[in-house]
């Protein structure tokens, strides 16, 4: 008896490893959904035939009766293949059954399909059903005894067959079904990790299309734009997550004034890009229609309360340059302080914040001034600079920001950009980007 439990044993274990392989195939994905499901079902069916036959090879003999797992191969092919392949596996498996000789082999031939069709017909009109695992088990140790039943009336004399059976039973059953149980749920359990990995594919594929998007809504620097030879400008957005909440703007309010902006939405990932999107819009058509700043920006927070279901908000720095004598006005409203490169001394231009945007209504902004001579910089950035972290949690900071533009502040935009970046790069060491990185550098030539 312990013979017989260890052989069924090992072989329902050499079946279920190979049901996980086909269980993650693609090439069966590929099978089922396609328009043939015939090719679906015969392919099940012969799967498993090809299981019934080594359930059968590895059997163990008694008293001329081969006792096996066999019919766990109609089973599963009936699940997956439905009655077609279930009475395709039926016959592959009892026909070699039948050659085998012995007592039951014709009984075991008759039990084999009926238990292929019964299945997938079970398969077919209450699918569901048989991927629930003690449903599966249940339906298994019903088929199992079924086919002993076959055996009690088909083998004679009967009381050979009551003999086989009586020694039987128990272990024939309960391996028979414990096997289809865990193969039922191995296949479950590889399937919705396919289907996950599937999504997540194409989840990245999405958020890669966003972050495209998103890099394509930020104005384009070139030398075409802004345009204008007393300036030199450059920008860079880094995201954390494929997309992110901080963004950068320039645009023209009339041909004398040039507008640039900086802006760091709460949170991460596709929300406060999509936030983002809607207040850099809003932000621009406001600043566009109302020349008065405060008075601009005030419009601009009430349009976003009103539209915050989300309950998101973002920090703001924006400027807008008179090109005629290089006055700017600003507004920062809860943004970290710029860099102020004036007589090539880098300084924070720090002033006290207004509150942020899209917090509450009925904010008033007030509007800041100061006067750009020819080399002055003003470099904006957002928190995930000076807040960048190393291994040890220390935070890059705003001492090492000033300090890391000695020896550059005599460079071009694009250089003084570089420079930061190196020095935040240099200074995390290969620790991960925990916020969005954006910087938006003018000079005044």
């Amino acid at each position: 008896m312990s013979e017989m439990i260890s052989k069924l044993i090992g072989t329902v274990a050499v079946i279920l490893l190979i049901s996980a392989f086909f269980g993650s195939s693609d090439f069966i994905q590929k099978l089922f959904k396609s328009k043939k499901h015939w090719m679906y079902s015969i392919f099940a069916g012969v799967v498993g035939g090809v299981f019934g036959i080594y359930g059968n090879i590895s059997g163990f003999e008694l008293n001329g009766a081969i006792i096996s797992v066999r019919d766990i191969g109609p089973m599963l092919a009936g699940f997956i293949g439905g009655p077609i392949g279930g009475v395709i596996a039926g016959l592959i498996a009892g026909l070699h059954r039948l050659m085998l000789g012995g007592v039951t082999a014709q009984a075991c031939v008759v039990a084999t399909c009926c238990i292929g069709l019964i299945c997938g017909i079970i398969s077919k009109k209450w699918h569901g059903f048989m991927e629930k695992p003690y449903d599966a088990l249940l339906l298994a140790a019903c088929m199992e005894a079924f086919h002993l039943c076959i055996v009690l009336i088909m083998v004679k004399p009967f009381e050979t067959a009551l003999d086989i059976v009586r020694q039987i039973a128990l272990p024939f059953i309960a391996i028979n079904a414990l096997g289809f149980m865990i193969m039922i749920g191995i296949i479950n359990y590889t399937e919705k990790h396919r289907i996950l990995a599937l999504e997540r594919s194409r989840l990245q594929s999405e958020l890669e299309v966003a972050n495209v998007i998103q890099h394509s809504l930020l104005p384009s620097i070139t030398t075409d734009y802004p345009g204008v030879k007393e300036l030199d400008i450059s920008a860079s957005m880094e995201a954390a997550k494929e997309v992110g909440g901080d963004f950068y703007d320039l645009y023209y309010v009339d041909p004398t004034h040039l507008v640039f902006s900086i802006g760091d939405v709460s949170g991460k990932g596709v929300p406060a890009a999509l936030f983002m999107a809607s207040a850099k819009t809003i932000l621009q058509n406001c600043i566009r229609d109302i020349h008065d700043l405060p008075k601009a920006l005030e419009m601009a927070n009430n349009s976003l309360c009103a539209r915050n279901e989300a309950e998101m908000f973002l920090t703001l720095w924006v400027g807008v340059l008179d090109l005629t004598d290089g006055t700017l006005n600003y507004i920062s409203a809860g943004h970290n302080p710029p860099v102020w490169i004036h007589n090539g001394k880098p300084e924070f231009l720090k002033i006290k914040n207004d509150f942020v945007l899209a917090g509450m209504e009925g904010i008033q902004y007030h509007e800041h001034s100061i006067q750009l001579s020819k080399g002055d910089v003003i470099c904006l950035y957002t928190d995930g600079v000076v807040e960048a972290e190393d291994d040890a949690h220390n935070l890059f900071g705003e001492e090492r920001l000033i300090d890391c533009f000695e020896g550059i502040c005599a460079g071009n935009s694009a250089d003084i950009i570089a420079g930061i970046k190196d020095s935040v790069e240099a200074f995390i060491d290969g620790n991960s980007q925990f916020d969005d990185m954006t910087m938006l550098c003018v000079k005044k030539n």
